[in-house]
């Protein structure tokens, strides 16, 4: 199809590529594990991570549904990998 050739979907393409990089830092940032650690205890007693620290579980949907899309238009503009 011709509308997956163009250069929005290419924009489209690297933005989803961002974002997806950004939430996997968040999810790391925000992980279970963290604040059995020294820097994750000293987190802990900040009340904006705290907050954020409970996002944790939502931010993975929005990760999964963002990666299929980038997935997906990153085949359709680029073709299947021989």
């Amino acid at each position: 199809m011709d509308v997956f050739q163009s250069v929005a979907i290419a924009r489209l393409i690297l933005f989803l590529g961002i974002i997806n990089f950004i939430l996997i830092l968040l999810i790391f940032l925000s992980c279970r594990c963290l604040p059995g650690s020294r820097i994750g205890s000293r987190l802990m007693k900040i009340r904006w991570y705290k907050r954020f620290f409970g996002k944790h579980c939502y931010l993975w949907p929005v990760l999964w549904t963002s990666v299929v899309i980038h997935a997906f238009l990153a085949v359709m503009f680029m073709g299947w990998p021989r």
